[in-house]
This record gives C-alpha cells, sequence and structure tokens, in this order.
C-alpha cells in the first residue's frame, strides 16, 4: 500500500512500451480534459525514437493535435515539424464518407451496411483502418475521444463482424434475393451481387485480423490518462474493466496534473489540494498496484507553448 509521503510512492514509466516492439496499436483514453493529447504526443515522440515509423491518430471530434504541435492536421498523414518518421492525422470516425454520393456498388453497399443497428459509425472507422493497414506504420497512437465514445470504437471490430456476418447470411438464407435488392437499389448488373459479395468478404477479412490484434496484448494495449480527483479515478475504474471485458489489454497509468514540492509551497489553497490529490494518488496505487503508473506534473503554462516542460515529460515518462 503507498504511503502518504509522496516521496515514498515508487516511480513508473512507461518504458516497457517503448520496449515491447510487438506493439502495433497504442490507444490513449480517459476523462475529457486530463490531457490525453498531451499524452499522446509524448508517447509518440517518444516511440519515433525506438521505431521505423510512427503514426498518432486523433479520432476525438474535438481535435487537439494540431494545437498539441502548432501545425495543421487532416485526415491523411502529414509528418510532424522536426520529425522524419513521425505522422500524424485527424480523422472522425463517426462521421460517413461523404465522397462518392449513393452511386453503384458503393452505395448500395452503404445503404445495406447502414440498415445493421451501430454497423455505420463502425464501416468509417474500418475504412480508416483500411488505409492506416495499408500504410505499414511500424506502431500506431490513437489519441481518443473522452470514455464513453472510445469504448464504443473499440466495440466497431466486434460490431462489424457481427453485422457483416448477418449481411453475408442473406445469400445463403434468401438466395436470389440479394439480386432483387440491388436492382431494387438502382446497382446495375456489373456492380450486381457477386461485386457487393466480394467488397463485404474484404471488409470482414480486414475486421477479422484487425479485431485479432486488439485482443493480442502483444500487439495492442490501452493506456488510461488520469488526473488525482474523484471524477477520474471513477472513470479511470469504469475504463479498466470494460477494456477488461472487451478483452484488450491495459497494465499503464499515466496521472496527469500532479503537485509536487509540498515543501516550497505558500499557498494554503494550493496546499489543500496537494493533499486531496495524495488521497486519491494513494487509492491509485492501491488499486492499480500491478499497473505501470506514471506522474507527470501540472505545469504553469500549455505544454504545447512551455517547451522546457514538455522535455521535462518526456524525461518523466522515460526516465
Amino acid at each position: 500500500m503507498a504511503s502518504s509521503n509522496n516521496q515514498e510512492i515508487p516511480e513508473g514509466t512507461v518504458r516497457n512500451l517503448m520496449e515491447q516492439d510487438t506493439l502495433k496499436w497504442v490507444f490513449v483514453g480517459g476523462k475529457g480534459g486530463v490531457g490525453k493529447t498531451t499524452c499522446s504526443s509524448v508517447l509518440g515522440i517518444l516511440l519515433s525514437q525506438v521505431r521505423s515509423s510512427v503514426l498518432i491518430i486523433s479520432t476525438d471530434p474535438a481535435h487537439n493535435l494540431s494545437d498539441a504541435f502548432q501545425q495543421r492536421f487532416a485526415k491523411t498523414p502529414t509528418v510532424v515539424n522536426g520529425f522524419t518518421n513521425l505522422y500524424a492525422m485527424e480523422v472522425d470516425p463517426t462521421i460517413e464518407n461523404e465522397e462518392g454520393g449513393s452511386e453503384g456498388v458503393d452505395g448500395f453497399f452503404s445503404d445495406l451496411a447502414n440498415a445493421v443497428p451501430g454497423i455505420d459509425e463502425a464501416m468509417s472507422f474500418a475504412e480508416m483502418l483500411k488505409l492506416v493497414q495499408t500504410m505499414d506504420y511500424s506502431v500506431i497512437v490513437f489519441d481518443t475521444a473522452p470514455t464513453g465514445h472510445t469504448l464504443r470504437l473499440l466495440q466497431f471490430p466486434s460490431t462489424l463482424e457481427k453485422g457483416l456476418a448477418k449481411i453475408m447470411s442473406l445469400k445463403s438464407k434468401f438466395g436470389g434475393m440479394l439480386s432483387q435488392m440491388t436492382r431494387l437499389f438502382g446497382v446495375d448488373d456489373e456492380f450486381g451481387e457477386d461485386a457487393i459479395l466480394g467488397k463485404l468478404e474484404a471488409m470482414r477479412d480486414i475486421i477479422e485480423q484487425v479485431n485479432r490484434q486488439f485482443k493480442d496484448p502483444e500487439m495492442t494495449t490501452f493506456v488510461c490518462v488520469c488526473i488525482p480527483e474523484f471524477l477520474s479515478l471513477y472513470e479511470t475504474e469504469r475504463l479498466v474493466q470494460e477494456l477488461t471485458r472487451f478483452e484488450i489489454d491495459t497494465h499503464n497509468i499515466i496521472i496527469n496534473q500532479v503537485l509536487f514540492d509540498v515543501e516550497v509551497v505558500e499557498s494554503q489553497l494550493l496546499k489543500a489540494r496537494m493533499r486531496m490529490q495524495q488521497k486519491y494518488l494513494d487509492q491509485f496505487y492501491t488499486l492499480y498496484d500491478d499497473f505501470n503508473i506514471t506522474k507527470l506534473p501540472l505545469l504553469p503554462q500549455e505544454a504545447r507553448v512551455y517547451r522546457k516542460q514538455l522535455l521535462c515529460i518526456l524525461k518523466g515518462l522515460w526516465c
């Protein structure tokens, strides 16, 4: 059990993530406002020192990745200024592809897929994963949205597998009905049943592969980011339980915005907050004694403009 003396709490790092060279997917998530983007950015920088190529993907509709690096990112990977092997992109997996309209096999495929509850968002996520898979990055870091959105995102591969299996069963259950449906949707014969089934099969193969990888602790892990407060502790506990239910590995927690150096603080308000933080730090170390827990300091300025402190974050996560 952790001591209330701050100096006696063992310091953790994310060195284990740097040394696990089999990792392909690293998800970073937690409650809103705890510093997920800062931690994702720093993890990406650290990984770029030990991997051949690293991609950071923001899946949060309220993107902050561009602000963190002070560089504009969009839905295609862009090399981060000052690096040769670190890339970043910002996507919203909940937005359906607006290109191509509803014509041909793609239009029918979209309409048919959307008939399965929850599969519309999953399809967009799958298209993004398909794009990423073809780019052959050594490791991909996901800067995710707040917990609820992230948990739904992590369910997408399973949702897709079930949904595509349901759609594929139309052929065996209803025989020529799929051909009639293609004509009903106005799909030309050359983009008929075989083309649609071929596209579904290809999509299912990719999703099955990703689903296996997500549940493989050698290839996928989830880094929980939090702050030493009650709501964040509660959210982290919920997140860890759900990740366990989804069979997704998690063994790293980053506790951000920690106040240090209580001896030199004169403000009664800061002293009170330090005591409050210490209570929750003790609880984190008690609940997650088998996790790698890393503490990061509360910065006097934003990390994106406070370069010296950003270097301290790098050192704190690594040393």
